[in-house]
C-alpha cells in the first residue's frame, strides 16, 4: 500500500496537538527549578504620580520573604530598549525616554511596576507586597491621543515637549495637493481604530535561573522570539555576554504579538536570580496581564480621497494620531509608520498618497504590535473610506473596487508609499468571495429580515497586507535595530531521520507539522521521522522569532536553502558510491539515482555513509550530513483577498449578529490547507471581536476601566458564525516556496467587512459611519436617535 502523501498541499493533522489536548504541553509555568523562589510585583494604581517614598521594612520582614527590590536597587542596569527608531519630518530622531525595569522617580501608567517582592511561595510574596508603604503624589495625567496633543497638555515625560514621540510623514504632498485641487469630488472620513488588549490563553510567565559555578544565566519565558530577548536583555539591560545567557521559550499558549517584546519581568527574574543565587519565578495573574501586557491599535485618523467624475481614485491624504502609551515598547514606533502608512495604497492604483503620523505619549499601557500590526489599521481606514465614497456618491461598492484595482498585468507594482508588490490578483479573490457569499441573493435576505423586524446588512473588504518582514538592508535604513533574516539548521541523522532547528517559534501555528511537511516534500522523509526543534538559544544557531506572518515565508525558506545544501552534498556522496559524476545524480522522493541507469541509493544510505565514512571522498568532503542556512528576503510578501460579512441587527436590543462570513485569501503557496483554514478562522474571530465587542477603555485621567473579563468583552463561540474559507493563490516571486503568509489575514480583512455590513444595515437611517466596536448600547442608541422604529414595523 502506498503511504499517504504528507508533503506540500496535504491536510496533515497537527503532530503537536496530542500533547496539547491531553494536558502534556510543557509551558513556562510548568517549569520549577530546585530551590525556586517566587516573585510578585507591586504595580502602580495611579496613572501618573511622583514616587515620594517606598518603605520596604515591613515587607522584607514578612514570613518567607527573601528580598524586596525597588527601582533604586536596579538603577545600575539599563532600561528596556526600543528596537526601532523613527525620524521626524525634519530628520531629527524620535524622542526616546528611558523605560526603567522598575519605576524610577515617577509612575506613568496604571500597572507600572514599582517594586518586586521575592519569597518562598507566591502567596507569601503577594501578602508581603501589601505591606509595602508606597507614598505617591498624584500628577496631572492624560489617556487619549487627542488629549495628549492638546495645547498645554500635561507632560508624560518632562523632557518630551508636547508629548510627541515623533512627527513623521511619507509620500508626495505636492502631488496629492495638486490632485485634490483638480478633483471632481472629495470624500472625507474621521475614524478611530479602537485600542485592544491581547488575551492569549496562557498568561506571560518567566523563570530566571543562575549557576554560580559557571556564572551562566538561564531565562525560561513565554516568548515569540527567544534570540531577540537574549540580545536585548543581555546587551542592553543586564550587560551579559551572549554565551553566558540562555533563553528558552517552551510551549507557548498563544501570542498574537503580545509576546514578541522584551518585558520588565524577564529582566527582573533574571537579575534577581543572579543576586540571590536561587531561581526566581513569576507568573502573571489575568488581571495583571490587562495592565502589563502591551496593548494594540489605538489610532485616531482623518482620511480624504480625491476622485474624478467617473470614480477613479486620484489621491489619498491621511492624518493619524497614534498612541504609544507611557513608554516605548520594543517595536512600537514601526507599527504606525512602516507597517501602516506604507500599506495605505491597499489593492488600489491610487496615483498619489501622502500620510502624516504623529505618535503621542499618554499615561496608558504601552502600545505595540498586535495581530496584523499596522495593517489592520490601514485596511480598516481604506475600506471604510471606499464604502463612504459609495455612500456619498452613489457608486456601487463592488464596481468602484474593480474600477480602481491594480490590474493583474501591472505587477510588479510600485506604490506611491515605498512598497513594491510582486504579485496579486484581486479580481479573482473578489469574484470567488462574492459567489461563495451569494452576494446577488442578498436583497431577498434583507427583505426577509425586514419582514421579521430585523435590520440586515452586507459588507465587503478587499484588503492587502505586507508580511515576511524584510529585507534587513532596507528595514535597517528605515530604523530597525535588528536584522530580519531567519536561520535553519537541518541535520540528517545516520539512519536517515531528520532534525530541523529553526529560529522561528511556534505559539499555536502548527510549525511542528508544517515544517515537517517541507522536509517530507523536499527530502522524501516520512513525517514520523522528522523532529522540529525551536525555542532554545542553546540549540538554535540564531533566529529572529515569529511575528508578521514570517515563519513560513522566511523561516521555511531558510529550511529550503539548508535542504538544498543537504541534497547537493548527498549527490557528491552518491556519485562516489555509484562511481558516477555528480552532474549525473538526480534526487527525488528520498532517493539518489544515476540518470539513465537503475543505480539508486536512499537518503538513509547516504546519511550512514556520511557518518560512517569507510567508503567516502574524504579528500573533498567533510563527514556528516548537517547544514545551516540563513535567508534574508529581497522584499516583503503581500497576501491579500476579499472578505464578505453579513449581519443582522435586533432593533430592540442593538445586538449585532454575524450570520455569514466568507474569506477568500491569496496567501501564496499553501503547505497545509487545514492549518491555513484554522489560521484564517482564528484571525476572523479576533477581527469580529474588535469590530463588535472589544475595546480598552480608560477614563479621562488614565484609570483602566476595562481591566478584566467582566468589563472587556472577548468573542465567544456563540458570537461567531460558520466561517467559510477559500484560497486563490498567486505565488510570491522572490522566495523559493512562493509562500506569502496566512497568520494575520483574518484579523486584517475582517474588521472593515463587519463594519461595512453594520453601516449597510443602518443605511436607511441615514447612518454614514460607525466606529468600532459596534456594541449593543452604541447601535441601540444610533437606531433610537435616528428613528424610533423602522417605518415598516
Amino acid at each position: 500500500m502506498t503511504a499517504a502523501f504528507e508533503g506540500i498541499g496535504a491536510s496533515v493533522r497537527r503532530k503537536e496537538d496530542l500533547r496539547f489536548i491531553s494536558g502534556r504541553g510543557h509551558y513556562t509555568d510548568d517549569i520549577n527549578r530546585p530551590g525556586q523562589l517566587h516573585a510578585y510585583i507591586r504595580r502602580s494604581d495611579r496613572p501618573h504620580a511622583k514616587i515620594v517614598s517606598i518603605d520596604t521594612t515591613a515587607a522584607a520582614a514578612a514570613p518567607g520573604v527573601a528580598a524586596v527590590f525597588t527601582g533604586a536597587d536596579l538603577a545600575g542596569i539599563g532600561g528596556l530598549p526600543c528596537g526601532w527608531q523613527i525620524h521626524n519630518k525634519d530628520g531629527s530622531p524620535m524622542a526616546e525616554p528611558k523605560h526603567p525595569v522598575l519605576a524610577e522617580g515617577k509612575v506613568r501608567h496604571v500597572g507600572d511596576p514599582i517594586a518586586v517582592v521575592i519569597a518562598e511561595t507566591k502567596q507569601q510574596a503577594k501578602d508581603a507586597a501589601e505591606l509595602l508603604d508606597i507614598v505617591l503624589e498624584d500628577l496631572p495625567s492624560i489617556a487619549s491621543v487627542t488629549a495628549a496633543a492638546a495645547p498645554g497638555a500635561p507632560r508624560v515625560h518632562d523632557d518630551v515637549a508636547g508629548n510627541v514621540c515623533y512627527d513623521w510623514h511619507i509620500g508626495d504632498k505636492a502631488a496629492v495637493d495638486a490632485a485634490f485641487a483638480r478633483a471632481a469630488k472629495v470624500v472625507s472620513l474621521d475614524l478611530t481604530n479602537n485600542r485592544l488588549i491581547p488575551n492569549a490563553m496562557e498568561p506571560r510567565a518567566a523563570v530566571g535561573d543562575f549557576d554560580p559555578t559557571t556564572d551562566d544565566y538561564t531565562l525560561y519565558t513565554t516568548s515569540q522570539n527567544p534570540h531577540v530577548i537574549r540580545l536585548l536583555m543581555g546587551a542592553f539591560v543586564l550587560g551579559l555576554p551572549e554565551h553566558k545567557l540562555r533563553v528558552v521559550a517552551p510551549d507557548v499558549g498563544g501570542g498574537f504579538g503580545s509576546k514578541i517584546y522584551h518585558y520588565a519581568e524577564e529582566a527582573i527574574v533574571t537579575w534577581a536570580a543572579g543576586r540571590l543565587k536561587r531561581p526566581v519565578k513569576w507568573t502573571a495573574e489575568r488581571t495583571e496581564s490587562f495592565m502589563s501586557d502591551a496593548h494594540g491599535r489605538d489610532h485616531v485618523s482623518t482620511a480624504e480621497m480625491a476622485l474624478d467624475a467617473e470614480g477613479h481614485f486620484l489621491a489619498l491624504r491621511v492624518k493619524t494620531l497614534c498612541n504609544m502609551g507611557g513608554y516605548l515598547s520594543t517595536f512600537a514606533p514601526a507599527v504606525p509608520t512602516y507597517l501602516y502608512a506604507t500599506l495605505l495604497a491597499g489593492v488600489y492604483k491610487t496615483p498619489a498618497i501622502y500620510a502624516e503620523v504623529k505618535a503621542m505619549f499618554t499615561n496608558t499601557v504601552p502600545v505595540d504590535a498586535y495581530r496584523g500590526a499596522g495593517r489592520p489599521e490601514a485596511a480598516f481606514l481604506i475600506e471604510r473610506l471606499v464604502d463612504t465614497i459609495c455612500h456619498d456618491t452613489g457608486h456601487d461598492r463592488v464596481d468602484i473596487r474593480r474600477k480602481n484595482f491594480i490590474p493583474v498585468d501591472a505587477f510588479p507594482y510600485q506604490t506611491p508609499v515605498a512598497l513594491q508588490y510582486d504579485s496579486g490578483d484581486y479580481f479573482t479573490t473578489l469574484d470567488a468571495a462574492l459567489k461563495a457569499a451569494d452576494w446577488a441573493g442578498f436583497p431577498a435576505r434583507r427583505a426577509a429580515a425586514k419582514a421579521n423586524g430585523k435590520l440586515r446588512g452586507i459588507g465587503i473588504s478587499t484588503y492587502l497586507e505586507a508580511c515576511g518582514i524584510a529585507p534587513s538592508k532596507v528595514v535597517g535604513s528605515l530604523g530597525a535595530r535588528a536584522g530580519l533574516y531567519e536561520v535553519a539548521n537541518v541535520r540528517v541523522h545516520p539512519t536517515g531521520s531528520v532534525s530541523v532547528f529553526t529560529g522561528t517559534h511556534s505559539h499555536g501555528q502548527g510549525h511542528e507539522t508544517t515544517f515537517a511537511q517541507l522536509v517530507s516534500d523536499q527530502l522524501g522523509v516520512p513525517l514520523s521521522q522528522v523532529d522540529v526543534v525551536h525555542g532554545d538559544t542553546a540549540k538554535i544557531p540564531f533566529g529572529m522569532g515569529t511575528y508578521g506572518s514570517r515563519s513560513l515565508a522566511v523561516g521555511g525558506s531558510a529550511m529550503v536553502k539548508a535542504m538544498d545544501k543537504i541534497i547537493a552534498k548527498g549527490k557528491k556522496i552518491a556519485a562516489h558510491l555509484m562511481e558516477a559524476s555528480a552532474d549525473d545524480i538526480e534526487f527525488k522522493d528520498g532517493k539518489f539515482s544515476v540518470a539513465g541507469t537503475d543505480k539508486v541509493k536512499t537518503l538513509g544510505e547516504i546519511a550512514l555513509t556520511a557518518y560512517v565514512p569507510h567508503n567516502y571522498p574524504i579528500e573533498t568532503l567533510e563527514p556528516g550530513l548537517d547544514e545551516t542556512a540563513f535567508y534574508d528576503p529581497m522584499n516583503f510578501t503581500f497576501p491579500g483577498g476579499c472578505h464578505v460579512c453579513e449581519v443582522e441587527i435586533d432593533q430592540d436590543t442593538g445586538v449585532t449578529s454575524v450570520v455569514n462570513f466568507v474569506a477568500v485569501d491569496d496567501v501564496g503557496r499553501v503547505i497545509n490547507p487545514m492549518i491555513v483554514e484554522g489560521q484564517v478562522q482564528g484571525g476572523v474571530a479576533q477581527g469580529i471581536g474588535q469590530a463588535l465587542l472589544e475595546s480598552a477603555v480608560y477614563d479621562e485621567a488614565g484609570q483602566l476601566l476595562s481591566g478584566s473579563f467582566m468589563d472587556y468583552t472577548m468573542p465567544r463561540a456563540d458570537d461567531l458564525p460558520n466561517i467559510t474559507v477559500g484560497t486563490e493563490s498567486t505565488l510570491c516571486t522572490h522566495n523559493p516556496l512562493g509562500a506569502k503568509g496566512c497568520g494575520e489575514v483574518g484579523a486584517i480583512g475582517s474588521p472593515p467587512a463587519v463594519m461595512n455590513a453594520v453601516v449597510d444595515a443602518l443605511k436607511d437611517l441615514g447612518v454614514r459611519h460607525v466606529d468600532m466596536p459596534a456594541s449593543p448600547q452604541k447601535i441601540w442608541a444610533i437606531i433610537h436617535s435616528n428613528r424610533p422604529r423602522m417605518a415598516a414595523e
